[in-house]
C-alpha cells in the first residue's frame, strides 16, 4: 500500500510513544523496494518523547535498508530525550505548527510535484526547525514568525539533501529511497528547487533581511559542495580544507537556523549575534561527530557499516589528523590505490585511526567549539535559553559515547 502524507507525517510527529507497521507496508512513489517503511534510526534527534525513538531490526535490503521485524521496538541510545535537554513548551507547540505548515509548504497545485516533494517529510531530524525555536526564545515574540524561521530554514535544507543525492548517486536517503533513485535526477533537481523556492516564499513575510540571508546561505551551501568534490579522494589536503567544507556545507545552515529564529522572535542586536555565533560554533561540532560517528559507532548504531566516509573517497578530521602523523604512510598505502576501496582495508584504517589516538584528538577539537558556544550563550543570560544552548551542544558529543564501538 502506499502511504499519503498524513500517514507519513504521523510515523515521526508529532512523536508517537510507540509505532508499530506491518511489513506489507510498502515505501511511498516511483520504483520503490520490498521493504517496508522506516522508522527514524537511533540518530534521530527529536523523533521521540521520553524514551528515545525507534528504530527498525532484522534483515537488510540489497540497498542497505533495514527491514523491521514486525513488532520490535528498538530503544535508542542511553541518552537524555531531546525533550528533556529543552523544557520550553513554546517551542514544541511550534514544532507542531512547524509540520502542518511544512505540509502546506511543500503542496503544490499538480499532486506528483506534491508527492515527490513530501517524500522526505515523514523523516529527518528538525534540528534546524528546533534550534529556530529555541532561539526565538530569546525575544520573546508571540507571533508566528519563529514558525514561519523554521519551515523556512528546514526547506533549504530538504532541497538540499535532493540535490546533494543527485550529486551521490545515492539511492537511500533516511532509511528510504532518495528522489533520484525512485524517480530521475531531473525530477530530484526540479523538486529540489522547488522546495528553495518555497523557502523563499515562506521567509519573504519575515522581511528582505531574512530572504537575503536564506540566500547567502545557499550560496555558502553550494560552496561548500564544490569545495567538498575538489577534495575527494584527496589525501593530502589538510584540517584547513576540512573546515572549510564543514563550515559552509553544514555549519552555515544551522548558523542562520539560530539567527533566523532569534530574528523572528525579536530579540535585540547584540543577542542575535551571539546567536549567531553559538549556531557557528554547534554547527562544527554537528559536522564534526557525526564524522566521528562514522569511525566509531557500531553497525547497529548507524544502520550501515562504519566508514562509509573513507569508501566515498571522502577524509574526515580524525583521518586528515592519522595522515599527518606517523601511521600516514600505511592509510595511503591502505587507500593510495583509489576507489572502491576493499572492505579489509576500510576496516583496517578505522583500526588505526582508533587505536591511533586520533579520535581523542577530533574530539578536542569538538570540545573548544563547545567552549567557544557556550561562552557565546552565557553573554545572553537568558534564564530559559541559556542553559538549554549550552546543554545542546553537548548533547552532540555525548552521542559519540553512547555509540561508541571501542
Amino acid at each position: 500500500m502506499r502511504l499519503s502524507a498524513s500517514e507519513r507525517r504521523a510515523v515521526e510527529f508529532p512523536f508517537p510513544d510507540q509505532v508499530v507497521l506491518d511489513q506489507s507496508t510498502r515505501l511511498p512513489g516511483g520504483r520503490g523496494m520490498p521493504s517496508s517503511f522506516p522508522i527514524p534510526e537511533q540518530s534521530c534527534l527529536i523523533g521521540h518523547r521520553t524514551s528515545g525513538s525507534l528504530t527498525e531490526a532484522g534483515t537488510k535490503t540489497g540497498l542497505g535498508i533495514r527491514r523491521r521485524i514486525p513488532g520490535t521496538l528498538i530503544p535508542a541510545m542511553e541518552l537524555p530525550p531531546i525533550r528533556q535537554l529543552v523544557p520550553i513548551d513554546r517551542v514544541w507547540s511550534r514544532l507542531e505548527r512547524v509540520e502542518t505548515r511544512l505540509l502546506e509548504a511543500t503542496t503544490s497545485d499538480d499532486p506528483f510535484l506534491t508527492e515527490i516533494a513530501q517524500h522526505l517529510l515523514a523523516s529527518g531530524k528538525r534540528y534546524r526547525p528546533l534550534l529556530a525555536q529555541v532561539a526565538a526564545e530569546l525575544g520573546g515574540a508571540a507571533g508566528g514568525e519563529p514558525v514561519e524561521a523554521g519551515v523556512a530554514v528546514e526547506l533549504v535544507h530538504l532541497g538540499s539533501l535532493y540535490h546533494d543525492d543527485v550529486i551521490d548517486e545515492a539511492a537511500v536517503r533516511r532509511d528510504q529511497t532518495s528522489v533520484n533513485y525512485n524517480w530521475t535526477n531531473t525530477i530530484a533537481i526540479l523538486a529540489g528547487d522547488f522546495l528553495l523556492a518555497r523557502a523563499s516564499e515562506v521567509a519573504a513575510p519575515l522581511g528582505p533581511e531574512a530572504v537575503a540571508l536564506l540566500a547567502r546561505t545557499y550560496a555558502l551551501l553550494c560552496e561548500g559542495q564544490i569545495r567538498e568534490l575538489q577534495l575527494t579522494d584527496d589525501l593530502d589536503h589538510g584540517p584547513d580544507s576540512y573546515f572549510t567544507v564543514i563550515e559552509k556545507k553544514t555549519a552555515s545552515l544551522i548558523r542562520t537556523s539560530a539567527r533566523l529564529g532569534a530574528i523572528a522572535g525579536g530579540a535585540d542586536e547584540a543577542t542575535i549575534e551571539a546567536a549567531t555565533t553559538w549556531g557557528h560554533e554547534v554547527g562544527v561540532v554537528f559536522q564534526l561527530a557525526d564524522d566521528v560517528l562514522d569511525l566509531v559507532a557500531t553497525e547497529e548504531f548507524l544502520g550501515k557499516p562504519a566508514g562509509s566516509d573513507i569508501r566515498q573517497g571522502t577524509f574526515t578530521l580524525p583521518v586528515l589528523y592519522a595522515l599527518d602523523s606517523t601511521d600516514g604512510d600505511q592509510i595511503r598505502k591502505l587507500l593510495g590505490g583509489g576507489r572502491p576501496h576493499h572492505q579489509a582495508a576500510v576496516e583496517q584504517v578505522i583500526q588505526i585511526v582508533r587505536s591511533g589516538g586520533h579520535v581523542e584528538r577530533a574530539l578536542r577539537e569538538t570540545e573548544e567549539h563547545i567552549r567557544v558556544a557556550e561562552e557565546a550563550a552565557a553573554t545572553m543570560d537568558h534564564e530559559t535559553v541559556t542553559p538549554v544552548l549550552q546543554s545542546l551542544g553537548s548533547y552532540l558529543v555525548e552521542r559519540i559515547s553512547a555509540a561508541r564501538a571501542d
